[in-house]
């Protein structure tokens, strides 16, 4: 298998003949699943097996978080935000945590079944109440609780043989700012961030996949965001950490990318700064623009990144996706 750096998406239900070529470049090694790509399950079955037949090494995700972050919908299970887990958690530790790996199963489970590789979960943000874009999607407010409910839904993503990705480090829940409309300036020092560093810490030593770090500038640290940083990137999550997972760029597209430069500089300097793969979407020509510099700067291809291609479930026991199904329900209905 040889995967590119680039991973890029698609604009609709069924692939048109310049998606066929494009996807054929050997430094596409990855495509995004949005929601304007499903229709139905029969269309998104149809969908990738296309995709399967053209690029059987290409690995494919998406985000399907839960609540509101959740890209297919119909014919598919609801899945709440994760902060109604953390609010079970306050009543029912144990069956709360239970609940979590029954959930990271479930939505693993219903991916598979489409052939996609691996969804971009679990967050492990803190929820300070600041940050509008994180709220709900993060499962508590404290590390401790975070830590212990994102383990178990990771535990449940492994056992439906899916790879699975912590977001946003070192942390987005303290910043307001939404990084994909601005510049978010996170201006603690390393002592207080270090709050939202260990749920990613409890993870990584727990066999976490693969990160995304945030566009976040922590301004007391270093003057670029986490996702173009040595410092975050080599000196505290490869060394202080001893991280050896995939490294994801988050979506380069976005606003709180824009320091680092035009598309071929935002990737150039996610690369240099220790990103195994850089992310472009809702933006051919930006996505084409990174292909091409991909091209001509010859870019080694990220031996890491095998490891996010899904591999084969733990046997389960029978009923239990109906089990799955029923817990997502009843957390719904608490969070209406």
């Amino acid at each position: 298998m040889s995967t590119g750096a680039l991973m890029l998406d698609l604009d609709g239900l069924v692939l048109d003949d310049a998606e066929r070529t494009l996807l054929l470049r050997p430094e596409v090694g990855g495509l995004i699943l949005f929601a304007r790509n499903y229709d139905t399950p029969a269309q998104l079955s149809a969908l990738m097996r296309e995709i399967r037949a053209l690029r059987p090494d290409l690995l494919v995700a998406i985000d399907q978080e839960g609540g509101r972050v959740q890209r297919l919908r119909k014919g598919v299970t609801r899945l709440p935000p994760m902060a109604v887990l953390g609010a079970h958690w306050r009543d029912d530790p144990a069956e709360a945590r239970e609940w979590a790996q029954e959930l990271g199963w479930l939505m693993a489970t219903e991916l598979r079944q489409f052939d996609i590789d691996f969804s971009f979960a679990p967050v492990l943000d803190l929820d300070w109440g600041r940050s509008g874009v994180i709220g709900d999607r993060a499962f508590a407010d404290t590390p401790e609780v975070v830590a212990t409910l994102a383990s178990a839904f990771m535990a449940g993503m492994h056992e439906a043989g899916m790879a699975a990705t912590g977001k946003h480090f070192p942390g987005h829940g303290w910043v307001r700012a939404d990084s994909h409309l601005a510049i978010p300036v996170d201006e603690r020092p390393l002592t207080d961030i270090a709050t939202d560093l260990a749920p990613f810490e409890q993870l990584i030593a727990a066999g976490l996949d693969a990160i995304m770090p945030a566009h976040v500038i922590y301004s007391q640290l270093c003057d670029a965001p986490a996702g173009f940083s040595d410092y975050w990137l080599r000196e505290q999550l490869r060394g202080r950490l001893g991280f050896d997972g995939v490294i994801f760029s988050d979506d380069l597209t976005m606003e709180g990318a824009s320091v680092a430069g035009d598309f071929p500089a935002r990737a150039q300097r996610a690369l240099a700064a220790g990103c195994d793969m850089v992310l472009v979407c809702n933006h051919r020509a930006g996505a084409l623009e990174v292909l091409e510099y991909l091209e001509q700067a010859a870019a080694p291809v990220s031996p890491r990144l095998v490891r996010m291609q899904a591999r084969p479930p733990v046997t389960t026991a029978p009923g239990r996706t109906d089990r799955a199904r029923r817990i997502a329900e009843a957390l719904c209905k608490r969070e209406a």
